[in-house]
């Protein structure tokens, strides 16, 4: 009995120091182009995510590696995965290899390659980074170019990273012969999107001409569904969003959120759950609500718990979907039927889907390609149970139809009639409201104007200079700025009109006005202020020489004789000048103060110019100061 089991125990402590020897490096032959590479492939579980390329070097690192024995996948794990790959070439194999990682929705992944230094050189790649980024060529999964290979092994580490679903399928490829399958790949893809897409517009375009829900929930449902494929399959990343990196709201949580969401309300909708079968209602609703809440806890970060939430919520919304379409097909509504069909044949590839995102299935080139092409055959067997339920609605309806046709046509005949009176009247009325808001803006404009110019020379009159010098002064005292106040009278002006009458030196009034306004700035005012009396306000850091010259300017270019039919009419002008703030701080005592230095032009003999103060007149605060000292100080003798 003891010569039996001490060479069983033998073999089985060989066995164990088998199981812990490193897996040897895959021979790569010349007909190995495509072959699968995870078979010698090892595994390390990195939970806190702490390791880096350095560490593979120590050896106590290097002793919990452990051989994947073909596994590419581990499911949905919080952990990072490091896979260490060694390969060699055999002697009549080529030296140029590519591998290929076939997670196309890998949320994280680093290659490390030996740089020949003795270093290694990192190569990101997944959802991170875009699409020419992450891969040495452009194909839909990542593809990267080894070193050449010689007689010695190659050992490159894989740092993998998506709590969603982690896997690694890893190939060795011949550029030329991944070209050719990409080719094929690629028609196959191609048939299945362009089938989904026909659908897809065929049924938008009865959408917008029914407006039915039903359409609608299933044209979302049917565009989600190839944005997830293309996303699944890698062509979204290389033809969609190639620029950029995987975004929130179109990675592997999302998608099929969304696609989940619009196909429950599309269930709800086809079948009338609301309606015939409440329960599976409410279940959907909360599907619906569920898939939300995975939305927003992916864009919260929070990828792990939206991908088990996801996967849940599968033993209530499938139940659901499927008791209602048993439902609904034995009471007798054969659109049901078809939507068992399709939802069946969906219902196997998410299955398989979810096998292989919780890693209980391991990923391979046929379970790819199913839900594709379930959601395909699904598209057209749901567009059936669509057309087939509008024919029913129709027969249900043709006969109340009819009816409501009429009734709707006699009030749209009545409603049309009175909304043709209606707006006529309305029309009318605006344009009455138009027509009595036009005279009171033109009355208004005209009344502004009047109250602010002179009827007969077109000038601001007395009012409009008051308000502005007043402005003008608030204006001078915060810049601290002079301001020029030049008052202007007609000499033997009255003679004029004693002998050639009022016609004539109104005449003469609006020819001088115009020389005024032609001879002052912009910025600065002239006014009539009635009569044959003229201001002229002037401001800036100038105003004094300003003043002074545009005052000689005037002496001579008003006093050119105004042509009055065969008549020259002649008049000379006598101008004040006052300043703020050398003679006065408001108005009126810069009027009075300019209306003196007018009379003693005039008192010079007229057709001149006279300065406040250039005689030694006081200033208003001048005058001031003497008031004060000759008041009585109302002290009696003592």
């Amino acid at each position: 009995m003891l010569n039996r089991i001490i060479p069983i125990l033998l073999l089985l402590g060989v066995l164990g120091l088998c199981g812990q020897a490193g897996a040897a490096p895959f021979l790569l032959r010349a007909d190995s182009s495509g072959g699968a590479l995870n078979t010698a492939a090892e595994l390390l579980e990195d939970p806190r995510g702490t390791l880096s390329i350095e560490d593979m070097a120590d050896p106590s690192v290097q002793s919990h590696f452990a051989p994947a024995r073909g596994r590419a996948s581990v499911g949905q794990s919080r952990s990072v995965w490091w896979v260490k790959l060694q390969v060699q070439r055999d002697a009549d194999a080529p030296s140029d290899w590519w591998l290929e990682v076939g997670s196309v929705t890998q949320l994280d992944l680093q290659l490390f390659l030996p740089d020949g230094q003795g270093g290694w050189t990192l190569r990101q790649s997944g959802e991170r980074v875009n699409f020419s980024e992450g891969r040495d060529y452009p194909y839909r999964r990542m593809l990267f170019q080894l070193p050449g290979l010689q007689d010695q092994p190659l050992t490159l580490y894989l740092r993998t990273f998506d709590p969603a679903g982690n896997s690694f399928p890893l190939k060795a490829w011949q550029l030329d012969d991944l070209t050719l399958v990409a080719a094929q790949e690629n028609l196959g893809l191609g048939l299945i999107y362009g089938v989904i897409l026909a659908l897809l517009l065929y049924n938008l375009f009865i959408l917008i001409s029914l407006r039915d829900n039903a359409y609608l929930w299933y044209v979302l449902t049917t565009a989600s569904a190839l944005v997830f494929i293309m996303s699944m399959t890698g062509h979204g990343m290389q033809y969609l969003w190639p620029d950029h990196p995987v975004p929130a709201w179109l990675d592997r949580i999302t998608l099929p959120s969304l696609w989940g969401l619009f196909a429950s309300r599309f269930t709800q909708t086809l079948l009338q759950t609301r309606v015939h079968v409440r329960w599976a209602h409410h279940l959907l609703s909360m599907a619906c609500g569920v898939y939300l809440v995975a939305i927003a806890l992916e864009l919260l970060g929070q990828r792990y718990l939206a991908a088990w939430l996801i996967a849940l919520l599968s033993l209530t919304s499938i139940p659901a979907a499927l008791g209602a379409a048993l439902i609904r097909w034995r009471q007798g509504f054969f659109p049901a039927l078809l939507y068992l069909c399709g939802y069946g044949l969906v219902l196997g590839s998410v299955a398989i889907l979810l096998l292989r995102t919780t890693g209980v299935l391991q990923p391979t080139g046929w379970n790819a390609y199913i839900f594709p092409m379930a959601v395909a055959a699904e598209s057209i067997l749901f567009s059936f149970a669509l057309a087939y339920r509008i024919q029913i609605l129709k027969q249900e309806k043709a006969a109340a139809l009819v009816q409501a046709d009429r009734e709707k046509t006699a009030r749209l005949a009545q409603m049309q009639a009175s909304a043709d009176e209606l707006q006529a009247a309305v029309t009318r009325r605006t344009a009455e409201l138009a027509a009595a808001n036009q005279r009171l803006s033109e009355r208004e404009r005209e009344l502004e104007h009047a109250a602010f110019h002179d009827a007969l020379t077109e000038l601001p009159n007395r009012r409009y200079l008051v308000e502005r010098t007043e402005s003008a002064l608030a204006n001078a005292r915060r810049h601290e700025e002079p301001l020029a106040l030049l008052l202007i009278d007609l000499d033997h002006f009255k003679p004029i009109n004693d002998r050639f009458g009022h016609a004539a030196g109104d005449e003469l009034l609006r020819v001088i006005g115009r020389r005024l306004r032609q001879q002052v700035r912009g910025g600065d005012a002239v006014a009539r202020l009635g009569g044959d009396e003229f201001a002229v306000v002037i401001g800036g850091a100038d105003a004094e020489p300003q003043a002074l010259e545009l005052a000689r300017r005037l002496l001579d270019e008003l006093s050119v004789p105004v042509r009055y039919g065969a008549e020259h009419l002649s008049v000379t002008i006598s101008i004040g000048v006052a300043l703020f703030p050398s003679h006065a701080h408001h108005f009126s005592g810069l009027y009075q103060c300019a209306d003196q230095a007018l009379y003693k032009a005039k008192g010079r003999g007229r057709s001149g110019l006279a300065l406040y103060g250039e005689d030694g007149e006081r200033s208003e605060d001048e005058r001031l100061l003497l008031d004060v000292l000759k008041a009585p100080s109302g002290l009696g003798q003592a």
